[in-house]
Order: C-alpha cells, then structure tokens, then sequence
C-alpha cells in the first residue's frame, strides 16, 4: 500500500531504539506508547476490546476477525486548530510504537494542537502524569475505569487506588478526573454495585478538586444520570465518546453537560449519533478520538491516533451543515471552557 500520506512515525518500518519509560525507569516493551523516542514491535495481543489495564489492543476484532494493523492516511489540515478531548497515548495498538512528542508532532501537523491523555488505571495515571511533564500539547486526566472496579474491591486495593488517583489528579496539568461512570456492557450485575461506588467517589475527588469529570457510560444512560443527580455533579462534566440518542442529549442540553463525540459519529449504524449532534447545545459539543480505538470511517478497525480528529470533525460540519473554520473555533473555544489553557 502506499504510505505517503502515513505519518511517518506511524508508518510500520519508522523503526528506532525503545526508551524506557520516565514514570517507572522501565523499558516499555510493547506494552506502553514511549514517552521517549518511537521503535517497532508486534505487541502482544490482549483481549479484544479490552477497554482498561491490558495497555496492548488485541489484533483481533470482537469477532475473533484479524484487523488491519497500518495506521490510517492523514486527513486533510484543518483551517482552525481544535484539541482532542481524550486519547490514551499509552496504548500500543498497530505495528510501531510512537513517542509522545511524535505522535503530538503528527497530530499538530493536520490541526490538532492539542490533547487530553487520559488514565484508566494506576499504571496509566502515573503515565499521565509523567506525560504533561515533557510537553506542553498535554493536559491529563486520571482514573480508574469503572470495568476495573469489582476486580479492585474483591481484592481490598479500591480504596487504596482511589487515594493514589486523588494524588496523582494534584499534577496541575491533571485537569479532570476520568474516565470513570458506569459500563454495563462488560460488566455484569454483581459487579455493577462496585461500580457504583467508584464512580459515586471518582465524583467527590472532582468536585473537592475543582476539575471536570470525564464518563465512560456504555449501556448504562440512565443509572449515570441518576448518579449525577443524587451526588451532585461538579461544575464541567464531559460524556466521553457520547453514545446517547437525542433523549440523552437533551438531558445534557438541560443540565449543561459537555457530549464529546468520537470517530463512532462516522459509522455508518450510528444514526442516533448523528440524531444527538443534531440538537446538542453548540456551546457543549466536544471531540475526541478515545485513540486507539473507534478510528472514523472508512477506517474503522484500524489504528487509531489524534491526527485522526479531523475525519471526525468533518462529520460533524456535515452533520450540523456548517463550514470548518466555525465548527473549529467552537470545538476549540468549547474543550478550553472544560480545561482551561493549554498554555
């Protein structure tokens, strides 16, 4: 296939020397994006799909299927720079491992100036962390992910790890607590109470901090909002990688809650999606990749990056039938209304 349009520390023979890993002093392996310089490897698969703690996507789909592991052609530059409102730059997905300044480098290139690494467990908050010390482009976010909540309780470690997440969420860089919430997907009802009281702690540690709260909700809609209506939600609250229907963006809307929208906008099932975009309150539309998962159409499958961000905000122009500068320095002006500077 042609790679010209790959960029280039994306491309799978950009091969260089591994460097270990600031956070830790360990050589990464495959199992962690460096935060030095990029290298090859084949990574070792994890469980398709596997949303948290793995740190290697699965070369197989849900279906068992194998994927395509080269990373997609760039997309065109955008006019007006956005930011991407939540990757997972620790992540190993693909045939290369991509530093952090490379990947931010590639991303910055098409219009994103910017991104919010996000923490989904102990291992990759410390990573977080160590992130926004070596560049600017990166605001954080720390958490533990609501799959590994059981896990952590039946262990007697939950309390334990919520205390390191309020530690580490001191950084300030770090600038919401997340991803955290409710997923009903992958876990089933005996572990759902456990869930339930990580996400009702993860809201306390946003609020007592002042930062935004970053959610993960999958097949859980109303059991988020009702967690957010009884604890009271903090000042900036983010559905990441929005997966409601205009119900639950009118529920937003009302509330005044951010609906980050991701590269599933593209697909072509999502409908409810597009239907969801179509009413949202301007003012609370976000965009994000969750790389390396939900890379837009027609590459869907594939590695995903943030220099992936403008297919998604493409859609999202076409969607409300607006022009890109406009939707650019909405999406722009919106995520900094969340975080606050990059500067």
């Amino acid at each position: 296939m042609c790679t010209d349009r790959i960029p280039r520390p994306y491309r799978s023979n950009a091969g260089q020397e591994n460097a270990p890993d600031p956070a830790t002093g360990k050589d990464l392996g495959t199992r962690r994006t460096d935060l030095g310089t990029h290298g090859t490897a084949t990574g070792t698969p994890g469980r398709a799909g596997t949303p948290a703690s793995s740190g290697v996507r699965s070369s197989k789909d849900d279906g068992g299927r194998r994927r395509n592991l080269d990373y997609p052609p760039a997309p065109e530059p955008l006019p007006v720079p956005v930011m991407d409102n939540h990757t997972h730059l620790d992540f190993h997905d693909g045939l290369v491992r991509v530093a952090v300044a490379d990947a931010l480098d590639a991303a910055e290139a098409v219009g994103v100036k910017g991104a919010v690494q996000v923490g989904t467990d102990l291992e990759s908050s410390r990573f977080t962390v160590a992130a926004l010390e070596l560049d600017r482009r990166l605001l954080g976010a720390v958490a533990l992910h609501p799959n590994d909540a059981p896990d952590l309780a039946a262990d007697g470690t939950l309390e334990q790890a919520l205390a390191e997440i309020e530690e580490l969420a001191a950084h300030p860089r770090v600038r919401a607590i997340g991803e955290t919430g409710l997923d009903y997907f992958r876990t089933e009802a005996p572990g759902r109470g456990d869930q339930q009281y990580s996400f009702r702690r993860h809201i306390d540690i946003a609020k007592r901090l002042g930062l935004a709260l970053q959610i993960h909700d999958r097949d859980a809609h109303d059991d988020v909002v009702a967690a957010l209506r009884s604890e009271g939600a903090p000042g900036k609250v983010v559905f990441h990688c929005f997966s409601g229907d205009e119900e639950l963006a009118r529920i937003c809307n009302d509330n005044g809650w951010y609906m980050s929208f991701a590269g599933t906008l593209t697909f072509r099932n999502a409908d409810n999606l597009r239907a969801a975009l179509a009413v949202a309150r301007p003012e609370l539309m976000l965009v994000e990749t969750d790389s390396p998962f939900l890379t837009p159409h027609p590459f869907r499958g594939r590695p995903n990056a943030s220099y992936m961000v403008p297919y998604t905000v493409r859609a999202m122009a076409e969607v409300l039938g607006t022009d890109l500068s406009r939707i650019g320095e909405r999406l722009a002006a919106n995520t900094e209304a969340v975080y606050g500077s990059w500067e």
